[in-house]
C-alpha cells in the first residue's frame, strides 16, 4: 500500500505574470518618475508607452532608467495613438520595427500596438499578416489591443482597420484593455475566454460603461477587474498585468500614488487562485469559557 500524497501546504497559487506599471498611469509627470514610483510601490515593471515625452523616445535614457532604478521594461507600447502621429516619423512600418528594437534591447517580451485607423489605408491593407511577419523577423510579440466603436451623440464610427475587437482576426498575440472593453460594452471575461493562450498581455484599469474612455483604479468601475485576475490566475497566467489608470486629475502627487498603489494592491490580491488538492487543517469551534483568557477587574 502506498502513501497518498502530501496535501498541498498553501491554499493558493499565484501565476508568473509580472505587474507593471504603465508610463501613461503617472501622465502629467515624466517617464521617468513611473521608474521611481514603480521601484518605490513594489511594482515588477514598467511598460513604456513611447510618446511625446522625449525621454520615452530615447533608448538610451530608458536603459539608464532600468539601470539606475533596478526596474525592467516588460513592454514597449507603440506610439500610434492619435497625439503620437508624428512620434519617430510618419512611416508606421518603421514605427513598429524600431519599438521591437527598443524591446529587444531592453529585454522586453512585447510591443503593444493599436489596429490602423481607417484613413491609414495602406497600412490597414496588410495588417494582419505585417504583424505576424513582423513576429516572425523579431521574435518579439506584438500584443494588438482591443479598441472601440467611436461615438457621437447616436452615431457610431468605426474607425480602425480591420476592426477594433481582434478576438475576430487572426492575430498570435492580443493585448486586452479593460477600459476598452467598457467602452466597447464588450463582455471582458468572454474575450479572454476566447482569446484563450492567444491572450498574451493585460492592461488593467476600469470602466463605467461610458463612451469616454476612462481608464479608472480597478475596482472603481463595473467591469469585472477582479474575476479575470483570478481567472487568470487559475490558468497559471504567465504574461504581463499592466497597471494602466488615468491620474491626470489627480490633486496632488500624493494622490497619485495612493491610485498607482491602490492599483498595485487590487492586481496582487486578486491575481491568485486556490490551489487544487489544498486540504485545510480543521480547527475546533469557538472557545469555550475555560479557554478564554483570564483578566482582572470587571468590564465597562
Amino acid at each position: 500500500m502506498t502513501d497518498s500524497p502530501p496535501a498541498s501546504t498553501s491554499p493558493v497559487r499565484v501565476p508568473r505574470a509580472r505587474v507593471a506599471l504603465s508610463t501613461a498611469s503617472v501622465y502629467p509627470e515624466p517617464t521617468a518618475t513611473t521608474f521611481e514610483l514603480a521601484g518605490r510601490l513594489g511594482y515588477d515593471a514598467v511598460e513604456v508607452m513611447v510618446g511625446i515625452d522625449p525621454v520615452s523616445q530615447d533608448l538610451e535614457a530608458i536603459e539608464h532608467l532600468v539601470d539606475y532604478h533596478q526596474m525592467p521594461v516588460c513592454a514597449v507600447h507603440a506610439p500610434c495613438l492619435l497625439i503620437t502621429q508624428r512620434v519617430w516619423g510618419i512611416e508606421p512600418w518603421a514605427k513598429l520595427r524600431r519599438s521591437a528594437d527598443m524591446a529587444q534591447r531592453l529585454g522586453a517580451d512585447t510591443v503593444v500596438v493599436h489596429p490602423p485607423f481607417r484613413w491609414q489605408r495602406d497600412y490597414a491593407r496588410g495588417f494582419v499578416e505585417g504583424i505576424a511577419d513582423l513576429e516572425a523577423e523579431t521574435g518579439i510579440a506584438f500584443g494588438v489591443e482591443n479598441m472601440y466603436p467611436w461615438r457621437a451623440s447616436k452615431r457610431e464610427l468605426q474607425a480602425y482597420v480591420p476592426g477594433w475587437d481582434p478576438v475576430d482576426h487572426d492575430y498570435a498575440n492580443v493585448t486586452l484593455d479593460l477600459s476598452h472593453s467598457s467602452t466597447a460594452g464588450s463582455d471582458a471575461i468572454q474575450m479572454a475566454t476566447e482569446l484563450g493562450p492567444r491572450l498574451r498581455h493585460l492592461h488593467l484599469a476600469d470602466g463605467s460603461g461610458s463612451a469616454k474612455d476612462e481608464h479608472l483604479v480597478p475596482g472603481h468601475g463595473n467591469q469585472p477587474c477582479a474575476e479575470l485576475l483570478e481567472m487568470l490566475a487559475a490558468q497559471a497566467f504567465a504574461g504581463s498585468v499592466v497597471v494602466e489608470i488615468n491620474t491626470r486629475k489627480a490633486p496632488s502627487r500624493a494622490a497619485r500614488q495612493a491610485d498607482l498603489a491602490e492599483s498595485l494592491a487590487f492586481s496582487r490580491l486578486h491575481l491568485a487562485a486556490p490551489e487544487a488538492g489544498f486540504v485545510a487543517t480543521a480547527r475546533g469551534g469557538p472557545p469555550q469559557d475555560d479557554d478564554l483568557p483570564q483578566t482582572r477587574g470587571h468590564g465597562g
